[in-house]
């Protein structure tokens, strides 16, 4: 980036209700990052707006921004969609920063699901629409699940991975998600706000193979917006990478995680030592152990998830602090981290001065989301 961008506004709704409209839910993430920024709406100059399943659950195919922010007051500002699955909301925080730092700003950029819509089937479904369509059927033969879901299969198959290569136990699975639980508890967003023991998680309800309920992501409705702009007088975090990517299928995910996340290290001039916070995409408390292994956000032998009973505390595993994990708050980017004292609520750290946040999408690859992707398939990191 030739810009420096920063992050001016930030705001998010809580994640925990299930009976208000698309359109309410973007409305007030909106509203509330442009009243962060001290910025009237007609004073934006772009909006990228992230949705995923909007077409199917919705009726939405397409224009949703348009259609769930038009009671804005934004005038004649263009707006530009992304679908890009589980990594949309970090896929229109990419491109506000690319526009902002190109001089087109300031640039809101808006992320919003509702998954609950009383048919579960249709949901998943939605979920599923981030594989590609004519390899679903194959994957859920190959990755067959009691939750119904072939991510939940996906899943299940990195557990057993983790437990014959002696990565992980799942005891110390059970205790990164008392760990979610624990920080979620203090955080007012959070969808699950009651603290849970790692007896209790292994005990939960089973899900796919050793995966529990407690260790998995459940459905969100919520949205989170950020408005980020390159003056030279502008003031908040500033923005020290900005990389995306994409999967072709041509290796395993974790991998190009790991290649993703050294790309960001080397254009911020920073490392893992530096990052009092990283917000990881983790649909299951054991993929967050697994996405650990390619060592993006912790030197060498310091991988998170090594001793279950500190996992399931805080601080958690340093030299990174973790966000609320999975199922506590949904997919919806934390946004309101960024710049809200909710950020010293959800996970700690000296000052909180240095955070990372990866989302994970499904390009022409594999995998989608509630129990996200396994190969080759990333929308973008930051």
């Amino acid at each position: 980036m030739t810009r420096s961008v920063r992050v001016v506004g930030a705001a998010m709704t809580p994640m925990s209700t299930r009976d208000r409209s698309v359109e309410e839910l973007s409305l007030e993430a909106a509203t509330g990052a442009l009243a962060d920024a001290d910025l009237e709406p007609r004073g934006v100059g772009l909006v990228v707006a992230a949705n995923a399943t909007g077409g199917r659950l919705l009726d939405q195919g397409c224009i949703r921004g348009q259609t769930w922010l038009r009671r804005l007051g934004l005038g004649g500002a263009p707006v530009v969609n992304v679908d890009n699955s589980c990594a949309g909301g970090s896929s229109a925080l990419h491109l506000a920063v690319l526009a902002a730092s190109a001089g087109q700003g300031p640039v809101l950029a808006v992320g919003v699901e509702k998954m609950w819509t009383g048919d579960r089937s249709a949901t998943l479904a939605a979920i599923e629409d981030g594989l590609p369509a004519d390899e679903r059927a194959g994957l859920r033969d190959r990755h067959p699940s009691e939750a119904g879901s072939v991510l939940m299969g996906f899943n299940a198959s990195w557990v057993r991975r983790q437990l014959e290569r002696g990565w992980a136990t799942v005891r110390q699975i059970a205790a990164a998600a008392a760990k979610a639980r624990q920080l979620a508890a203090v955080n007012p967003f959070a969808q699950w706000r009651t603290p849970v023991s790692v007896e209790e998680v292994l005990a939960d309800r089973p899900v796919a193979g050793p995966l529990t309920r407690a260790m998995c992501s459940s459905f969100t409705d919520g949205a989170a917006a950020v408005v980020v702009r390159a003056d030279p007088g502008a003031s908040g975090p500033r923005v020290a990478a900005s990389v995306a990517r994409s999967g072709n299928g041509d290796r395993d995910y974790h991998d190009r995680l790991a290649e993703v996340a050294q790309e960001a290290w080397k254009q911020a001039g920073l490392g893992p030592g530096d990052v009092d916070l990283v917000e990881l995409h983790d649909a299951t408390s054991a993929e967050e152990l697994y996405a650990h292994r390619g060592r993006p956000h912790h030197p060498r032998g310091r991988a998170a998830g090594g001793e279950p009973e500190r996992r399931a505390g805080r601080p958690g595993p340093p030299p990174g602090r973790h966000g609320p994990g999975p199922g506590r708050r949904g997919h919806v980017a934390a946004a309101g981290q960024l710049r809200s004292p909710a950020g010293a609520r959800g996970a700690s750290g000296p000052d909180g001065e240095h955070r990372r946040d990866h989302r994970r999408g499904r390009g022409p690859g594999r995998r989608a989301r509630p129990g996200r992707r396994m190969r080759g398939t990333r929308g973008a990191d930051r």
